[in-house]
């Protein structure tokens, strides 16, 4: 007891310490600090009031666009992340070598940020929406696939065992044995997807890839604060509903399984 008493002020003088060293190595200083906070308080001075500018119509179409985004890359991911979910499950491919190289893709895949791979679609089929929903799925293939594969390997073998006892071959008894136990919880995980996908799609748009974002860049770059807190405005707005929904809908799933 008294060596867990005297570990608890010593790891946290460690990571403070940590924390100063490393704020001062990326020349963190007072003095910068003090200045960054002083011109915050101008912007959020200049920022009020909030200012639709006269194309509240406009900035609508580029909110929806965004939640299309979102929407479109996450049904993306979902449509490519299930087979390879399954490649990569253990009590559905026997093949370990196979296992591994498709684990590896779900790991390339979900280790390159979101706004990479946009910056990547972007030189590569043009500034768009259509950059956007590639820079959200890509990612979201190799997570969602790791998420269901996690999901198909913890579900009870017993009931897999049922249906090949009753005949099934083994498709079917993945698809009436296993699939049915673990959709609960990759719905929840496809809604927690979609509502991480519309706070992403509307930075994307800052490196062109189109939707609310590239409307929000182009007000910094012009310096119009007013608008630019509409637009945070509308995406705080659009977030929370789809939050409001998504958890209730993530509630009901819970309940009912």
């Amino acid at each position: 007891m008294m060596k867990s008493r005297l570990a608890t002020p010593l790891v946290f003088g460690f990571l403070l310490l940590l924390l100063i060293g490393g704020l001062w190595r990326m020349d963190a200083s007072p003095e910068r600090i003090f200045n960054g906070l002083t011109k915050l308080g101008w912007l959020v001075a200049l920022m009020w009031p909030p200012s639709a500018g006269g194309v509240l119509p406009e900035l609508l179409l580029s909110l929806l666009e965004s939640l299309a985004m979102a929407f479109l890359g996450t049904v993306l991911a979902v449509v490519v992340a299930l087979p390879l979910a399954l490649l990569g499950a253990g009590n559905v491919i026997g093949n370990v070598l196979l296992r591994f190289s498709v684990r590896r893709l779900y790991d390339g895949l979900r280790g390159i940020d979101t706004l990479i791979w946009a910056l990547i679609f972007v030189a590569a089929v043009g500034m768009g929406p259509f950059a956007g929903i590639l820079a959200l799925a890509v990612p979201d293939i190799g997570t969602l696939s790791k998420l269901f594969s996690e999901a198909l390997e913890s579900a009870d073998r017993r009931q897999v065992e049922a249906v090949r006892a009753a005949g099934a071959n083994r498709v079917l008894s993945v698809r009436l044995g296993l699939i049915p136990q673990v959709a609960p919880v990759m719905l929840s995980q496809i809604l927690y997807t979609l509502e991480s996908n519309a706070r992403s799609s509307t930075v994307l748009g800052i490196v062109g890839a189109g939707g609310i974002g590239l409307a929000l860049a182009d007000r910094i770059r012009i310096n119009n604060w007013d608008e630019v807190a509409f637009i945070v405005l509308l995406i705080l707005a659009m977030v929370a509903a789809i939050d409001f929904v998504s958890r209730r809908l993530r509630l009901k799933i819970i309940r009912a399984s």
